[in-house]
């Protein structure tokens, strides 16, 4: 006689929820339990459409009690139970079916795939559960919550065989940001678990799942002390010490103790050499730490782990795009591009959705100073050919502040997409960059009054028409947007175009908030781009000493991208007067250096060694500079001595190091 399977779940509005849960075991179930806790919407009706049979239970903060009311009901030979957030994944329904013939086995270890994040990077996590066992009476759940039934089956019968359930999968949804928030999961589990402490305050596994509340809500220092009082003298072979010790290491992490999170590591590596993430968090806590040496072995050496167990919990990427990533951010810490490049390319290629990698190549590729080349290096290595892609390019691009090339991604990703309004203001704004007015104004004028997007659409008419030297337009638009409403800094950076169209020079009082400073920078460096400086430094003019010292770095950076670099001087030199760090100094001996005025790219760059001599690309840069000026020393003597053969060795020798290092 076949076996028979029994669906048990509780539930409480998850309508949302409910029937991609049920769809999913559809055809495996021969019966389905629900109980539920007191929903309001249309939970019950969804659960009846699949034929379950609805159990209504009173709630009282107790999960054990609801699942057990479930068991009470179900005829089955063995139990499965899901949350309603959870589905089994589709090639695994012809799994089950064969594991519930093995007589030998009590139970069955799930693996489970979390997905964690939000929408638009989305991270799986995978974990081992105890979700399928034998329908005995005896068996029953216990604790109020992170509820049990594994340790109870053992203490009922000791000779009960538990296996791993090979090839079944169940997907939950739950941990999504958008889920956990809706649900106030963090609040609830963590009043729920205190209480059973009060009652079973040795129990480990209880203190483990109190640690991970605690750690979700950023209570580093309390989760890390709960769990080291979980992790004393625990059994070696307990399912979840993997899990456990690298929680251990994130909360001491977090908590700012990066010594004792690194001895936990490595303890736990000794236990479990093959643990992919202590490798990528002993490199992360490295990297911090700045000892990049020790962090570049420890990332390579996540790479080289085998497939990680479903009980290590392994996050996504520890052996593949996050370890390749920080690999290069390490070569970009000793200004190595070319080998930078390579371990971004890398991270892509193991995760073609990870665009923080593809952010730093297109940053290390200059895009607003090499256009040209940028496109041609990503075009070679980057596949392009869906909307999508084309989509995200150009919304790169735009971010970076290279229009031309935004503009050629968003044309491209027009095709295939429908013309959203946020794909045609970006459309608009890029078009304005390129001079090309006509088209920009009709596309901004398609926004209707009742548009959110209306107000930026009308700014960007005003500063197409400014550009243009168009004075009524100017004040007509003006006029529009001041009877908008606007915020009160946003009202004071808008009211300047006006007045530069009456040559009226602003007095330098604006003190504007950040949203305020966003604006004028948006405008700036847009004007920058445009090569519109007499317009830009207008803008620059208006603003009181205080704003304009607290952006300068940023100022400076935006005339630096566009090649203005003589420009950005005088906004580094006013942040070392008021904050000599060895970061504006770098930034000062950037700039001189690339000017060619090595003397004081020299004092600058010893400056910011002198300031923190833990940050290598100041020695690298110093001692690019010391070749490059030895270099031209010995050309010079050549020229003045040809016929010393010193001076020719000399700088034979100069050059041949120079390539080899290159």
């Amino acid at each position: 006689m076949a076996e028979k399977i029994s669906l048990c779940m509780i539930v409480k509005n998850e309508a949302l929820n409910l029937g991609r849960c049920l769809k999913s075991v559809s055809g495996i179930a021969d019966e389905i339990i629900v109980v539920d806790t007191g929903s309001t919407d249309s939970t019950c009706e969804i659960a009846r459409q699949y034929g379950a049979v609805i159990h209504h239970f009173l709630w009282n903060n107790n999960f054990s009690n609801a699942r057990n009311a479930s068991l009470e009901l179900a005829h089955g030979d063995w139990i499965l139970f899901l949350d309603a957030d959870e589905e089994l994944s589709p090639n695994s329904r012809e799994i089950l079916i064969p594991l519930i013939k093995n007589k030998a086995v009590e139970g069955f270890f799930v693996k489970i795939i979390n997905y964690l994040g939000k929408e638009g990077w989305i991270e799986t996590v995978p974990d081992l559960v105890f979700r399928l066992f034998r329908n005995k009476r005896e068996y029953r759940f216990h604790g109020a919550i992170h509820e049990q039934i594994a340790d109870v089956i053992l203490q009922k019968n000791p000779k009960a065989c538990y296996q791993i359930a090979e090839n079944l999968t169940i997907i939950h949804h739950g941990y999504l940001d958008e889920v956990i928030k809706e649900k106030d999961k963090k609040s609830r589990n963590l009043r729920l678990i205190e209480q059973e402490l009060e009652i079973n305050p040795t129990n480990r596994l209880l203190q483990y799942h109190y640690g991970v509340e605690l750690f979700r809500a950023e209570r580093y220092s309390e989760a890390a002390r709960v769990f080291i009082q979980s992790a004393t003298d625990i059994d070696p072979n307990t399912i979840y010490l993997p899990k456990l010790i690298r929680y251990i290491v994130m909360a001491q992490q977090s908590s700012g103790q990066p010594q004792e999170a690194l001895n936990t590591a490595a303890l736990g590596l000794r236990l479990f050499p093959d643990y992919a993430d202590l490798y990528f968090y002993t490199g992360l806590i490295l990297l911090d730490l700045k000892r990049y040496s020790p962090a570049r072995k420890a990332f390579l050496q996540a790479l080289t782990m085998p497939e990680q167990p479903p009980q290590y919990a392994s996050f996504g990427g520890v052996r593949g795009f996050r370890s390749y990533y920080y690999l290069a951010q390490i070569a970009e810490a000793f200004l190595d591009e070319e080998e930078a490049l390579k371990y971004y390319l890398f991270s892509l290629r193991d995760n073609a959705h990870f665009t923080h990698a593809l952010e730093h190549l297109v940053h290390i590729l200059k895009p607003t100073k090499e256009p040209t080349y940028t496109m041609e290096c990503l075009e070679k290595v980057c596949n392009f050919c869906t909307p999508m892609a084309n989509r995200l390019m150009g919304d790169i691009y735009f971010r970076h502040g290279a229009y031309d090339l935004a503009l050629h991604y968003l044309d491209q990703a027009e095709d295939g997409f429908p013309v959203s309004s946020d794909l045609k203001l970006r459309k608009a704004i890029c078009l304005i960059q390129k001079r090309r007015f006509f088209e920009a104004v009709r596309l901004l004028e398609d926004f209707s009054r009742e548009s959110p997007e209306y107000p930026i659409a009308t700014v960007n008419r005003l500063f197409c028409f400014w550009i243009q030297n168009k004075p009524q337009k100017v004040r007509t638009l003006w006029q529009e947007l001041h009877a908008l409403g606007l915020a009160e800094d946003t009202e004071r950076v808008l009211s300047l175009f006006p007045m530069f169209i009456k040559k009226t020079a602003p007095p330098p009082q604006l003190i504007l908030g950040p949203e305020g400073m966003l604006l004028l920078l948006d405008i700036f460096q847009r004007l920058v781009a445009m090569q519109e400086i007499e317009r830009a430094m207008f803008f620059l003019k208006a603003l009181h000493r205080k704003s304009l010292a607290d952006y300068s770095l940023k100022i400076a950076q935006i005339f630096v991208d566009y090649g203005e670099e003589s420009r950005a001087i005088p906004f580094v030199q006013t942040v070392l007067e008021a904050d000599p760090s060895a970061e504006a100094h770098f930034r000062l001996a950037e700039i001189f250096s690339h000017l060619g005025r090595l003397s004081e790219a020299e004092q600058h760059y010893k400056h910011a060694l002198e300031l923190d001599p833990d940050t290598p690309s100041y020695y690298v840069r110093l001692i690019e500079l010391y070749t490059a000026w030895r270099q031209t020393i010995l050309k010079e003597a050549l020229e003045k001595h040809p016929e010393n053969d010193v001076f020719r060795k000399l700088l034979e020798e100069v050059s041949s190091n120079h390539e080899a290092t290159d």
